[in-house]
């Protein structure tokens, strides 16, 4: 009963053999291979678009910060969650990578930013004020946290609202599959048509062993030059980029992510339905592959007895996070625990 987090669970086996499949002759270093290269027709049939640009890391915490430090001075700020991922689990490595670019944090129920907030936080800026950090960066991501999801209208939404004081727009994508395997909405949608100026395109808790594609779009690919002046900096550029590229083929490779991220999915939902029937309610809404159910301590210590792994959360919830190797079995066995 793992349920600690989707980066426990073993690479899919399509993804093994994708590493095998390159694992021979002599290729260009640094991202200038032939596996690399072919990646990009990939991309663009995923994003529905060829004006991109993309690298490759194998951290989502590396290409969060790549990203950012790209479109953040060390003079300005980004917008963000207060529970994002880079604001709580990165250890300070946007403003480390920005050189001291500040993250101002926003509130909002289930990680997700309040409209009214960020609002407010957009109409405050003022750079001509010398005390202030003005905002140069607008970061959402997606699934959040809290294992909730901004629809596609809602990120084009805030997206305008930010295009319009001048800001860029970020996109931490690290569980975009299982927001896209809801058959909401297109990687396009959720992206540059949305507005997002560049995405952290995340693989890795989707079934690839370290995986991560930072995609620039439109007119932020003039900063792509400077990506990959960072990544190299701050050693970030792979020697044999290829066996990250060999990952991406592999789960691009007829639609093999959204299919993964569907499985985990369909657990985490009858994981939650398993809580709900046992008379538990849940703190947020599962919108993808992550249950908070809402758990008495000695229920919590009971499951973690009978073998079970998930982690406790702010405000009294219990995260159990499901992947793509999640079993049936393994969801059976939280039920007979909670009944036991």
């Amino acid at each position: 009963m793992n349920f600690s987090s989707d980066t426990s669970a073993p690479a899919h086996p399509k993804v093994i053999e994708a590493l095998v499949s390159v694992n021979s002759g002599m290729e260009g270093s640094y991202g200038a291979d032939s596996v690399t290269a072919a990646l990009r027709e990939k991309l663009a049939a995923v994003f529905e678009t060829d004006d991109f640009d993309f690298w490759m890391t194998a951290s989502g915490t590396a290409s969060n910060a790549l990203a950012l430090s790209c479109f953040c001075s060390p003079l300005g700020a980004v917008l963000c969650h207060a529970e994002a991922h880079i604001a709580r689990d990165e250890r300070g490595a946007p403003e480390f990578f920005s050189g001291g670019g500040k993250l101002q944090l926003l509130p909002g129920f289930g990680a997700r930013i309040n409209r009214d907030a960020l609002e407010a936080a957009l109409a405050g800026i003022n750079p001509a004020f010398v005390h202030e950090t003005p905002a140069e960066v607008l970061s959402l991501t997606n699934l959040t946290e809290c294992g909730t999801a901004y629809r596609a209208e809602e990120v084009a939404l805030y997206a305008g609202f930010a295009k319009e004081k001048g800001l860029a727009v970020h996109l931490d994508g690290a569980r975009l599959g299982n927001v896209l395997a809801m058959g909401k909405s297109t990687a396009a949608e959720m992206t540059w048509k949305a507005g997002v100026d560049v995405v952290t395109f995340g693989l890795t808790k989707t079934g690839a062993i370290g995986c991560e594609v930072i995609v620039l779009f439109g007119a932020a690919r003039a900063k792509f030059a400077e990506l990959k002046a960072r990544a190299k900096r701050s050693g970030h550029m792979p020697p044999k980029m290829r066996f990250l590229a060999a990952q991406a083929h592999a789960m691009l490779e007829n639609g093999l992510w959204l299919e993964l991220a569907g499985q985990a999915n369909a657990r985490a939902t009858a994981l939650a339905d398993v809580f709900v029937s046992a008379g538990y309610e849940l703190a947020y809404p599962v919108d993808g592959n992550e249950v908070f159910p809402l758990l008495p301590e000695a229920v919590a210590k009971r499951l973690m007895a009978a073998g079970g792994k998930f982690y406790a959360w702010p405000g009294g919830a219990w995260r159990f996070v499901c992947s793509w190797s999640t079993s049936e079995a393994e969801v059976a066995s939280v039920a007979a625990a909670l009944k036991a």
